[in-house]
């Protein structure tokens, strides 16, 4: 079992950054694949960017540029850096991870692949 806790979710204008963090707990050894998924009312929960255990990384076209997603093994935190802002970055963020190896990248990014999910961090962009 893993638990995850996500903060760093705030208000920023356009144009603003905000740093997104995820904690994880529990049974964390070994291979895994960790994502930043986010869901906005009245939408799909879509893939932001995914990482696994080895540094690899993918991105969803929207945020290419612009966000950053890193993993620190030895403190099992994920980490999501969000620049340059836009409105339609709002949404309810969430953390996610599967203990095991998904091969395609475009599947990295699909919420049904994944086993363990936090409880999530509102990131707000006003214009």
């Amino acid at each position: 079992q893993v638990q995850l806790v996500e903060s760093g979710g705030g208000s920023v204008q356009s144009g603003g950054s905000l740093r997104l963090s995820c904690a994880a707990s529990g049974y964390t050894y070994g291979y895994s694949c960790m994502a930043w998924f986010r869901q906005a009312p009245g939408k799909e929960r879509e893939g932001v960017a995914a990482i696994d255990s080895d540094g690899d990384i993918c991105y969803a076209d929207s945020v290419k540029g612009r966000f950053t997603i890193s993993r620190d093994n030895a403190k099992n935190t994920l980490t999501l850096q969000m620049n340059n802002l836009k409105p339609e970055d709002t949404a309810m963020y969430y953390c996610a991870q599967v203990p095991y190896y998904i091969g395609v990248y475009y599947y990295r990014l699909l919420p049904d692949r994944y086993r363990y999910w936090g409880q999530g961090t509102q990131v707000t962009v006003s214009s």
